[in-house]
This record gives structure tokens, C-alpha cells and sequence, in this order.
């Protein structure tokens, strides 16, 4: 009976999250039509990236806060009732300040989703939580992959980019209703009216003075700025190389994250044999090499062969730090809140840095910005797996 109710929640979960990829890459996807039709910089669309980022660390902070009065399931419900609002919102394209805010909103509901999915299956799959988050983040891939792609061929089918967002609109509501009828009696509770599990003020928080834990934060922070410019500036870079087409562009930023759902795959398979810290390290190894590869070449082939390598290998990065944080964390929702924001930074600098910096030198030029990031991701998986492997040898 627990299993089924395990599911259950499992399942909400994966759909929320799979919605949330397609919610958060359908911005990339459609950003070059918005620029071109609002007549913004690439400096101002950094910024709706970078604001988008902002809510999403403002999740951080306000969703604990607002589970703390009213519990996990109505927190989550309202919050993600909001997504489609800013997408009807963004669809009349309003005054760019107006635009802004609802980033800020937008990212909030996916910073939400994030926490609650993670710290769900953290909660009821504990040791094994670790193939169970790398199923999580697959489904966030399926929608991501789902997302560029739709644009792609509604447009070629003659609608416009609002099309697109009508159709995400209509998911994200059956997603707040998802969230809203779910089953959460397995999930600890922060509630003020529930004191059966007072977990913030029983639960150790050791992991404030926690070297790995910060080791592995900074590992995400890093990646999320990768990962956050892919979402929103991959599409314009690839469009902006001059050896693809718009279309071309979009399809294959859709299918950089099919592959990353295999990956996503492969590395829940891999988890049961493999030491999380080691699977971090050749993650990140790999996905560096695809990346330097990227920015260095100009044959359709070769950045083709290489941003589909570099969407495997870091598929399974955020999941498993995630995994390899849960034994330090241990369920609490203030270490899973920290986590997320110290990550979230990350996405809010790099889109903006590589935003202003295309202004002045093009966006080409501008995403090698992003081999700072990888380096530091590389730097710091290697002290994470060096601190791992003291702890099992100590």
C-alpha cells in the first residue's frame, strides 16, 4: 500500500516536472521571435532570463515560508496556478517592465516545483532516491525536449510563437490541478498545523557547517548558469553561427534534451554500481570536452555531434549532486532550500553576463564566457570525489 501511495506521489511528480521542461525551455525557444517583435537588446532579454533565474532562487526562501502556513499541498497548488497567468500575460506582450515581472513570477513556480519534486522523492525513496531523481529529471527532459520541438512544428505548420504558448498554458493549469488533488500523507510535513512532524526543529542542521555540502552547491551553481544559458540562449546562438537555420536551431536544442533523457536514463541504471561523487566527476569531464569542442568548431556535424554529447553528459549532474547532497540534507526542507539558492545564483549571473557581453562582441562569441563555468564545475567535482573518497576510506 505505501507503494502505491510511493507512486502516486512519484508519478505527480514527474509530470509536474515534465510540464516545468517544456514551461522553461518553450522561453528559448520562442526568445528570437520575441526579441524581434518587442525590439528588445540582447542585454534586456539576458535580463528576462536572469529575472526568470531570480524568481526561481525566490522559491528558495517564499515557498518554505508559505509551506510553513499552509502545507506542502496548497502551497504548491496556488503557486503553480500562477504559470499560466504569465504565460496569457507574456502572449500580448505588455511594457518590458510588465514582461519582467512575470519572469520573476514564472521563475518563482518553477523554483517551487523543483524544490517540492526533489525533496518528495528524497523524502519517501531515502537510499534509493538516487535512480528515482535521475527518472525525475528524465521526464523534466521529456518536456524540454517536447518544448522546441512543438515550436518548431507549429511554426513550420504557419502559426506564430503564441501558438506554442496557448498549448503550455492549458498543461501548466492540469498541472496545478495535478499537485492539488495529490496524495502527500508519505511527505514530512513543515505545516504549522500539523506538529506530528516537527521536522525544522528536530532535525539536525549540520550541514550548515558542512564543507561538502557547499562543495557540492558550488558544483551546481556552476552548472545551473550552463544549463540556464542552453535553455534560454541556445537557440539564438546556434541560429546566430550562421551554418543553421531558425528551424534547424530549434530542432536540434529539442533533441540536445532527448538525448539528455537518455542520459538521464542511463545514469539511474548506472547509480546502483557506481559511487554518486565518481558519476559527478566523469559527468562533468565529459560534458566539458563536448563544450570546448562546441565553441571551437564551425562544421554543422561537429557542433551537432557535439552539443547532443555535451546534453548526455550533463544530464546527470543536477540529480545526482542532488542525491549525493540528500545523506548531508537528511529531508530537511531549509538544507534543500539552500541548496537550490545557492545553485539558482549561478543561473541568474551566467545569462546575463553572456547577455550584456553579446551586445558588445555577438552572442557567439559571448557563450565562451560559459568555459569559466565548466572549469570551475570540473575544479570542484574533483574535490567533491576527493571528499567522498577520504570519508569511505576514513
Amino acid at each position: 500500500m505505501k507503494t502505491d501511495r510511493s507512486n502516486h506521489i512519484f508519478f505527480r511528480c514527474c509530470y509536474g516536472y515534465a510540464v516545468s521542461g517544456m514551461a522553461v525551455l518553450v522561453i528559448g525557444a520562442i526568445l528570437p521571435s520575441i526579441m524581434k517583435e518587442a525590439g528588445i537588446s540582447f542585454l534586456a532579454a539576458g535580463s528576462l532570463l536572469s529575472g526568470m533565474a531570480i524568481g526561481n532562487l525566490s522559491a528558495s526562501f517564499l515557498f518554505p515560508m508559505i509551506v510553513s502556513r499552509t502545507g506542502r499541498k496548497p502551497a504548491i497548488f496556488f503557486i503553480t496556478l500562477l504559470a499560466p497567468v504569465c504565460l496569457l500575460i507574456l502572449s500580448i506582450l505588455p511594457p518590458f517592465p510588465v514582461i519582467y515581472g512575470t519572469m520573476l513570477v514564472y521563475g518563482l513556480v518553477r523554483g517551487s516545483v523543483t524544490i517540492l519534486n526533489n525533496g518528495a522523492v528524497n523524502d519517501i525513496f531515502g537510499d534509493k532516491a538516487t535512480g528515482k531523481l535521475n527518472l525525475l529529471h528524465c521526464s523534466f527532459a521529456i518536456g524540454a525536449f517536447l518544448a522546441p520541438f512543438l515550436t518548431a512544428v507549429l511554426m513550420r505548420l504557419g502559426f506564430d510563437w503564441k501558438a506554442i504558448l496557448y498549448v503550455i498554458l492549458f498543461l501548466t493549469a492540469t498541472t496545478a490541478i495535478s499537485y492539488g488533488t495529490m496524495d502527500d500523507t508519505l511527505l514530512k510535513t513543515t505545516s504549522k498545523k500539523d506538529k506530528s512532524v516537527p521536522e525544522e526543529k528536530d532535525h539536525s542542521r549540520s550541514f550548515l557547517k558542512s564543507f561538502p555540502f557547499y562543495c557540492i552547491a558550488l558544483i551546481l551553481f556552476f552548472y545551473l548558469g550552463i544549463e540556464n544559458c542552453i535553455n534560454g540562449w541556445f537557440v539564438t546562438y546556434l541560429q546566430n553561427t550562421g551554418v543553421m537555420s531558425l528551424s534547424y536551431a530549434t530542432t536540434l536544442v529539442s533533441f540536445t534534451w532527448l538525448v539528455i533523457m537518455a542520459g538521464r536514463l542511463v545514469c539511474a541504471a548506472l547509480s546502483k554500481r557506481l559511487e554518486k561523487s565518481l558519476m559527478i566527476l566523469i559527468l562533468s569531464f565529459g560534458s566539458a570536452l563536448c563544450f570546448f569542442l562546441l565553441i571551437t568548431c564551425k562544421s554543422l556535424p561537429f557542433i551537432t555531434f557535439a552539443l547532443l554529447g555535451m546534453g548526455f553528459f550533463l544530464s546527470g549532474i543536477y540529480p545526482t549532486c542532488i542525491a549525493n547532497a540528500g545523506p548531508l540534507i537528511k529531508g530537511s526542507t531549509a538544507g534543500m532550500s539552500l541548496l537550490t539558492a545557492i545553485s539558482a545564483l549561478g543561473g541568474i549571473i551566467a545569462p546575463q553576463m553572456v547577455g550584456g557581453a553579446a551586445d558588445h562582441m555577438g552572442i557567439v562569441a559571448a557563450i565562451g564566457i560559459l568555459s569559466v563555468n565548466m572549469i570551475f564545475v570540473m575544479i570542484f567535482s574533483i574535490i567533491n570525489f576527493r571528499n567522498n573518497r577520504k570519508k569511505r576510506i576514513g
